[in-house]
């Protein structure tokens, strides 16, 4: 049904989420068909049976039925947002693993939890980090451009909202030690839409990360443009910012709306398709 992206290719047989009518919500607006599914947390046998094909742990809290997805039949392309090929992005070697105190715990209470698949449990990134822009059609396929950037000033019109929903794919609370979280908005008008993923992390005392994935639509021009934005900073840094501010320093670490105006940019990658209309 779709194809991995972030540089490998070929049809990902690991993506089909059940569609009952009653969580699945789509709207169809000038060729295009934005589709959204939100259903309860995986209990426990699709999330061993998830753990398997990943290869580690997922997290505390998995929506691994939950989808957003941007198709445009004429053409045959596509962009889905899952948990599963989100996770897949994780790193699963160890070299990305993130240390705080506790984290020989968290391993160990994870794999006495699943303690019947152990053989698949192997030191990875337990923040969940992902670098995931989306799973997307082999082609038409997206091209990297240094001048195309979101139009946010047609975003700011006073356009009628025909369709807006959010969602969460994943989060865990790192044993106490923070949170990461991975969600999806989209906001579809007459004439456009917007799509944001973001990858939130706070892991306390350590370091703040926010990955956000835009994809924009304009539907007349069948212009899309995606836009991968990292921002990360140390902890001390941030609460220190938020001290100096004055605000409640709690609860600025817990909003990644503010967050992402203190956070400065590590990365940024933008591409662009155009479809022919």
């Amino acid at each position: 049904m779709s194809t991995k992206m972030n540089g490998s290719s070929g049809p990902s047989t690991n993506f089909s989420p059940p569609t009952p009518t009653d969580a699945l919500k789509s709207v169809t607006q000038k060729g295009f068909k934005i589709s959204l599914q939100s259903l309860p947390i995986l209990k426990a046998g699709p999330i061993d049976e998830m753990t398997a094909k990943l290869g580690i742990t997922p997290p505390e809290m998995i929506f691994g039925d939950n989808f957003v997805s941007i198709e445009h039949p004429k053409s045959g392309w596509y962009i889905h947002f899952n948990a599963f090929d989100a996770l897949d992005r994780v790193d699963k070697t160890g070299q990305a693993m993130l240390k705080v105190a506790h984290s020989a715990e968290w391993q160990a209470s994870r794999e006495h939890h699943h303690e019947g698949i152990k053989d698949v449990i192997r030191p990875f990134d337990w923040s969940y980090s992902t670098d995931y822009k989306g799973t997307i059609a082999s082609s038409p396929a997206f091209i990297e451009t240094k001048t195309d950037q979101i139009p946010l000033h047609l975003l700011k019109r006073p356009d009628p909202i025909l369709f807006w929903e959010q969602m969460i794919l994943y989060e865990d609370e790192l044993a106490d030690n923070g949170t990461t979280e991975l969600s999806c908005r989209v906001r579809v008008m007459p004439d456009r839409l917007l799509l944001l993923c973001r990858f939130f992390m706070r892991l306390d005392d350590v370091v703040f990360r926010i990955r956000d994935t835009r994809v924009f639509v304009e539907f007349a021009t069948g212009e899309v443009i995606r836009e991968y934005t990292a921002r990360e900073e140390k902890f001390e840094t941030v609460r220190q910012q938020l001290v100096m501010t004055r605000e409640d320093v709690t609860a600025g670490m817990r909003d990644a709306n503010r967050l992402v105006e203190l956070l400065p940019v590590v990365e940024k990658v933008t591409d662009r398709v155009v479809l022919d209309r």
